[in-house]
Order: C-alpha cells, then structure tokens, then sequence
C-alpha cells in the first residue's frame, strides 16, 4: 500500500487527472484508517448500523470494480455484488484480511487509472457489463466521480470509527 500519497497540487487544471489523483488520495487514507487495527477490532462494529472497518474495506474494493471495471469498461467480473449477502448487508468471509484487501484496493486503483487513461470524460460506458443498454450508460466522468464520492464519504465514516476505536483522528 503506498502511504506517502498527498491531496492533488492545487494548481492542477485538468479534471480527469484531479479525479484520479483524489482517488488516489483517498484510498491512502481508507488505507491509513485500517492500517494497525487489531484483527479483532477490523471484525467488530462500534456503530448502531452494525458494519466492521473490514466490510467497509471490502465494499470500497467492490464497488470501485462494479462501476469502473464492470460498469465503464463492460469487464466481466466474477463476483460483482460479492461484498454483500442475500439482503444487501456487507459481509466478509473468516479468511479475507486487511492485507488482502488493501491489495485488492491498489488493485483496483491501478486498473482504474489503466481504464480511464483510454477515455476522455465524455466517454460512455460500455453497454453489456453492468449497463445493460447505451441509454442506461453514465459517462466516465460521472463514474469517477461517483466512486470518488464513495470513497470520501466511507473515508469520513472510518474517522468516526477509528476515533471510537482508539482516540486515532486525522488522515
């Protein structure tokens, strides 16, 4: 996982490259907030809602391959909705790891900056992964953004349960 990766240059212009460098961004700091928890603390929930810092770890690597991979590029992918059970909760099997998982999410990083680097923003996804006709096809650029908006938002949530869980705050 790399970890010395900062909030994009402030003077950069270019909107595709301020998409992927924010996603960069914020899988570090997704990265951070699950680095050196206790395998314990990874599986338990500190909120009302019942999710673990490692489901949510997981669901990030999911979703990300569900719209850029699956839903951009009409990849096959095995498992699309394999971070979840029948009822759409998040869930995690008893031999998925943080490690795992981390890796997973570099992953899918460097397979999203390989497929977006093949398109302009105006771009539609193609129809036959997760869209099944043109009509239903988002652009690149709302994908990314929609995915960068999933992350920043989760990356909020681990704050709070980092912050329950050891005092830890910040990225």
């Amino acid at each position: 996982m790399v970890t010395d990766v900062r909030e994009p240059r402030h003077d950069l212009t270019d909107p595709k490259i301020l998409l992927l460098d924010f996603l960069d961004y914020y899988r570090v700091v997704v990265g951070r907030k699950v680095v050196g928890l206790a395998p314990a603390e990874l599986g338990r929930s500190r909120l009302p809602s019942g999710w673990t810092p490692l489901q949510l770890l997981k669901h990030l690597v999911y979703m990300e391959e569900r719209w850029v991979r699956w839903g951009f590029a009409a990849e096959p992918v095995p498992h699309p909705w394999g971070d979840q059970d029948e009822e759409g909760r998040w869930q995690v099997g008893p031999d998925e790891t943080v490690d795992a998982l981390l890796a997973a999410m570099d992953l899918a990083g460097a397979r999203t900056r390989e497929i977006a680097s093949r398109a302009q923003l105006a771009d539609r996804a193609a129809a036959g992964g997760r869209f099944t006709t043109e009509g239903d096809c988002p652009t690149l650029g709302w994908i990314l953004t929609h995915v960068l908006q999933e992350y920043a938002r989760h990356a909020g949530h681990l704050d709070v349960a980092r912050e329950l869980i050891d005092g830890q705050t910040g990225e």
